[in-house]
């Protein structure tokens, strides 16, 4: 799966399947992308090659601990973010940079609690009005992709 920003001066692929795909609902997420939500599809930042130099912008979150997220330099287009207790070794990549971001669909809803209330949430996908538990949603194998992020 490849992606890149608006002017193109950042390209990038997965050279692996997301662990998992959230779409999130929450206010700080609405605010941060001016939309109904944000679609992070997240990947072990070692199967992210990156054509190009970011810019990490430390941004506020909900957690008090900050989000830090690849811009472009020149168009400063949101790439993905890092943030939660594995920092710059798991990528949040936006869905949205995605050449074909059909083919990176949620496998979850999260935060629904601050869904605006005209989105309509698909049948058959799980949501939750708060986070998850994360054990009982991914796949074992994506799991395991996780647990070795943490050695």
């Amino acid at each position: 799966m490849e992606g890149q920003c608006t002017c193109g001066h950042i390209r990038y692929r997965m050279t692996d399947r997301p662990l998992f795909v959230h779409a999130c609902h929450c206010s700080w997420c609405q605010r941060e992308t001016g939309s109904a939500f944000a679609l992070n599809a997240l990947i072990e930042t070692s199967r992210l090659e990156v054509d190009g130099a970011v810019d990490y912008v430390m941004t506020p979150s909900a957690s008090g601990k900050g989000q830090e997220i690849a811009r472009c330099p020149d168009c400063l287009v949101a790439l993905w973010s890092h943030y939660g207790s594995l920092r710059r070794k798991l990528a949040f990549v936006r869905v949205g940079t995605l050449r074909d971001p059909a083919g990176c669909p949620p496998d979850v809803h999260i935060f629904t609690s601050t869904k605006l209330p005209w989105v309509l949430l698909p049948e058959g996908v799980p949501a939750f009005e708060e986070y998850y538990s994360t054990s009982q949603l991914w796949p074992a194998t994506s799991l395991a992709r996780r647990e070795a992020l943490k050695a």
